[in-house]
């Protein structure tokens, strides 16, 4: 799928994630924004998944360990089939399967998760699976920053490095920011790069909402071989809606009908500059 394309459905996924969580009258607004580039990439030009091939014990894996996020996830994984884009207008209410944080119910949903430091642990044992079967395929993970505070992550990457697990791929969404504000001011985790290297990762840096540079680093993947491999990407707590970026009131939040009005403006926009850019 062409750089042009991609870009496109971000900002069509934007907008049904704005639509889902005024729908429903909760959600994770900025981190779901901050995010659904980097599942762009993963589920339209990286990993071999699909509705088709979900049961293919050689299937790539994604699990999102930054659960409460899960709008961006249901949304891509709408567009990509396995199951209608009206199915959505279900979420958070009286039950219904599409909860506030990823469940196998969903079709597509690799692992129950939500309570955070926990996604790491089952992408590692999934991807050591992978190795002791003799399987090709790659485990996608994708973690919070403020998650890091859980020690239960640091204990799983020192597992990573221990079974050298290069088809073990995991990706921060490092936005600076967290429920109750700035990372570095709520519990500091720099310098990241350094730590993970001495845990016995690969580390890359990107820009997280950047198309064609995630096209890239996901290319270079496995970095060195027989090291689980980390990028740090860096990316903007709702990104794409002016007011609402690196803000962080917008963690758990619903826009106003005039906020949801505005940010589809911007939204609509930003799509018609893309189509003009041919």
């Amino acid at each position: 799928m062409d750089v042009q394309t991609l870009q496109l459905k971000s900002v069509a996924y934007r907008k049904t994630i704005l639509e889902i969580i005024k729908q429903s009258g909760a959600g994770h607004t900025a981190g779901s924004l901050s995010c659904v580039d980097i599942l762009n990439v993963l589920y339209n030009h990286v990993m071999n998944v699909s509705p088709e091939n979900f049961t293919d014990p050689n299937r790539d894996r994604y699990i999102q360990s930054k659960g409460h996020s899960v709008e961006a996830l249901y949304t891509v994984l709408a567009d990509k089939g396995f199951y209608s884009r009206e199915a959505l207008a279900t979420l958070n209410k009286y039950q219904s399967k599409f909860i506030g944080h990823p469940t196998r119910k969903v079709p597509g949903i690799e692992q129950n998760t939500g309570a955070l430091g926990h996604g790491l642990s089952l992408a590692v044992g999934t991807a050591l699976a992978a190795k002791k079967d003799g399987r090709s395929y790659r485990v996608y993970t994708l973690l919070g920053d403020g998650e890091l505070a859980e020690g239960s992550s640091w204990e799983a990457s020192m597992t990573a490095a221990h079974y050298q697990l290069d088809n073990l791929v995991v990706i921060i969404d490092r936005n600076t920011l967290q429920i109750t504000g700035r990372t570095e001011e709520v519990n500091g985790l720099e310098p990241l790069e350094d730590k993970f290297t001495a845990f016995g990762y690969a580390v890359r840096h990107v820009d997280g909402n950047d198309i064609t540079a995630l096209i890239d680093i996901f290319v270079q993947v496995p970095f060195v071989p027989n090291k689980p491999n980390l990028i740090l990407a860096h990316t903007v707590k709702g990104k794409g809606i002016s007011f609402m970026e690196d803000t962080v009131k917008w963690h758990h939040r619903v826009p106003s009908d005039e906020e949801f009005a505005k940010a589809i403006e911007e939204l609509n926009l930003a799509e018609v500059k893309l189509k003009a850019a041919v």
